[in-house]
């Protein structure tokens, strides 16, 4: 049997699209559609009720369009409303983000790891939790950079600018040493190359965009929701935003050419 429905994602921004991409490359039958909610942009700072209420609404949005599964592509809103939103529509399957802290700290061999993240996951409870279980014995420097955001709605452009925001963020983990990185926030998977350019080779930088991608396989097998493996998916975008602006930025990072409809 084939489930033709296509799976929802969402974010504030572009910053989502990096778990499009990993979802895209893992199941290329699949239909795919994207909420970018660019005119609450950006997500990291508000408070999570105003969060819960602005999720709610897309999620709202994207069982309208049919989802069959809805990935919350946004560290802030996972942290934010992930728990509320699997008591809200329990029938339906959720996928959140969460800061990859375990492998990192399994691997780190100096003992000391960053994470990059904005404000709102660094507070939340899954991140808390995360630390809690995974990070014993492990030094975590936790920094939050809303400025990177900004850069990757940006189009993560080149140049000495971009580069010299990245260093400043970065600053605190080259002090503290750290051998592992890891990507608290969807939009920095962008950002690789400036970050391992700052960081050097020696130091690994982990996304957790291919292991949520591995979630969603999981979750739609398990539930024999998979599509016929031999069909091509389609992509449809939608923001809050400006249209022309999104389709701009994300045909940019994704390479291919990307055509948003408003989202009223």
């Amino acid at each position: 049997m084939s489930d033709l429905r296509p799976i929802g994602l969402l974010d504030s921004g572009v910053g989502g699209l990096s778990v499009l991409r990993e979802v895209r490359r893992l199941l290329p039958a699949e239909h795919l559609c994207y909420v970018a909610d660019q005119a609450n942009l950006p997500y990291g700072t508000r408070p999570a009720p105003e969060l819960r209420l602005l999720v709610e609404r897309i999620v709202r949005f994207l069982i309208a369009q049919e989802c069959k599964l809805i990935v919350i592509a946004c560290n802030a809103a996972s942290a934010a409303a992930l728990h509320h939103l699997r008591t809200q529509f329990p029938e339906l399957p959720f996928v959140g983000m969460e800061p990859a802290v375990k492998p990192a700290a399994e691997r780190t061999r100096s003992g000391a790891i960053g994470v990059l993240t904005t404000q709102t996951t660094a507070q939340g409870a899954l991140y808390a939790n995360a630390l809690s279980r995974f990070a014993n014995g492990v030094r975590v420097v936790t920094q939050v950079c809303p400025q990177l955001v900004a850069l990757v709605e940006q189009g993560a452009p080149e140049g000495e600018s971009a580069q010299r925001i990245v260093a400043e963020c970065l600053a605190p983990l080259q002090a503290a040493e750290v051998d592992h990185v890891v990507l608290g926030c969807t939009h920095f998977p962008f950002l690789i190359p400036h970050i391992q350019a700052v960081l050097g080779e020696s130091v690994s930088i982990i996304d957790p965009a291919p292991a949520v991608a591995r979630q969603v396989y999981r979750v739609l097998e398990t539930r024999q929701m998979l599509n016929d493996a031999s069909s091509t998916g389609d992509m449809r975008f939608f923001t809050s935003g400006n249209p022309m602006q999104f389709s701009h930025v994300a045909s940019r990072l994704l390479g291919v050419p990307i055509q948003a409809s408003p989202l009223h």
